[in-house]
């Protein structure tokens, strides 16, 4: 996301109707003030993919559903409008209005860490994601090393921080009855200081 913001104040249906007509450039709504969004790099893009499809495949049959970032999250309590990398929801959809892309109800959300979003992944974004009263987990994975931190909402509201790494690691996604192994995230994926992808 962009440090600088454009067309401040607009209302969140204000900047939904203009994010819906707009072909070439997303971008995310906080509180009136709207930042581009940077295109993701092929290890960006890659790891969102093989996440997805991950988590498709353990889920299939079961009543989750997999969105990839093109679905859109509205979280009321913070007035934010965000493309999460990767959604997960089970049971009943909660959508915004009637065009069903804007969910407000996902129980795991997935972000791939940039060096521009970084910061803002684990501090701003986290804290508006952590409002969302159906949020159980939020996951985030390193583009540059094989890397992932799961956050885990438990029964008195606090969090709880488990850190991964190595191709050996697997993440337990004990809520959806799923894991991810992080060598299935991070398949074909060039890494830093490695000089061949995974897999």
């Amino acid at each position: 996301m962009s440090a600088a913001a454009s067309q401040p104040h607009l209302s969140f249906d204000d900047w939904l109707a203009i994010e819906r007509t707009t072909i070439d450039q997303r971008s995310e709504y906080v509180a009136g003030e709207v930042f581009a969004m940077a295109g993701g790099t092929e290890e960006h893009n890659l790891i969102v993919l093989n996440v997805g499809a991950e988590l498709r495949s353990q889920l299939k049959g079961r009543p989750c559903r997999v969105y990839p970032s093109d679905m859109k999250v509205y979280i009321a309590s913070a007035e934010v409008g965000a493309y999460p990398d990767v959604m997960v929801i089970c049971g009943e959809r909660a959508f915004y209005d009637g065009r069903r892309d804007v969910v407000t109800n996902p129980i795991l959300i997935v972000e791939i860490l940039s060096d521009s979003t970084e910061a803002y992944d684990r501090g701003d974004k986290f804290r508006h994601y952590r409002s969302l009263e159906s949020l159980r987990a939020y996951l985030l994975l390193s583009q540059d090393q094989m890397q992932a931190e799961l956050f885990l909402r438990q029964p008195d509201g606090t969090w709880s921080l488990s850190s991964y790494e190595g191709a050996a690691d697997s993440i337990p996604l004990s809520l959806i009855e799923a894991e991810l192994s992080l060598a299935e995230i991070y398949d074909k994926v060039e890494l830093q200081g490695s000089s061949n992808s995974m897999g």
